[in-house]
């Protein structure tokens, strides 16, 4: 009788297309009245990872540490689960053709954008993303979480919904992944670098064999 076993294999679900860090809130004003505003978000040329978050490289050198850091000195972070945030090209052309041209890639303020052709969903992800650079250096990304959406981005997204059952509405669509996913460090990996282009693997479980 063949013994079973099961072997994790990796899946390529795309590359990095963009990168950037966030410098600070991206929701403004006081309750109830706060507002949702996506100019802190900065381009960066690559991502420094760390237990804590993430810091963001300019092409001029600049280091930008992210509101999610726990190091920022207005940090965000809750608990270390959210210190990296992942979005997919696929999610934003959907967003797009559902809300207007205003979504453009990157809005939610997700650190790693990357390009898909399809919608991703946390079960398609797997265990781990494991990215690749260029010199085949592995970086592991472990502890995937559904980003929910806040009421202020869904009103941003969607500028015809500002409450009630509309308001509703567009925070599910925009739940379960589409507006992105958190992800924590591996151990032992502080100082690890993310660039465009690196290729995005999905760790997943293996089929009996």
């Amino acid at each position: 009788m063949k013994e079973e076993s099961s072997v994790p294999k990796l899946v390529e679900i795309g590359r990095v297309r963009l990168l950037q860090a966030q410098r600070s809130s991206l929701k403004l004003g006081a309750r109830p009245n706060r507002w949702y505003d996506p100019a802190p978000l900065t381009p960066a040329a690559c991502l420094r990872l760390f237990a804590s978050g993430i810091v963001g490289v300019t092409a001029a050198g600049e280091e930008i540490v992210d509101v999610h850091n726990a190091k920022h000195p207005e940090t965000k972070n809750h608990e270390r689960f959210n210190g990296i945030s992942i979005g997919f090209t696929s999610h934003y052309r959907e967003m797009r053709e559902r809300y207007g041209p205003h979504l453009y890639d990157g809005c939610a303020g997700e650190n790693i954008i990357l390009e898909a052709d399809r919608r991703m969903a946390l079960a398609d992800l797997g265990a781990a993303l494991l990215f690749e650079g260029a010199d085949g250096t592995r970086i592991e990304l472990v502890k995937l979480l559904v980003a929910a959406p806040c009421l202020e981005f869904a009103r941003y997204a969607n500028r015809e919904a500002q409450d009630g059952e509309a308001l509703k509405a567009t925070v599910q669509f925009l739940n379960l992944g589409t507006r992105g996913f958190y992800a924590t460090l591996a151990e032992g990996q502080d100082g690890a670098e993310v660039r465009a282009g690196d290729r995005v693997f999905a760790r997943m479980a293996g089929t009996a064999s």
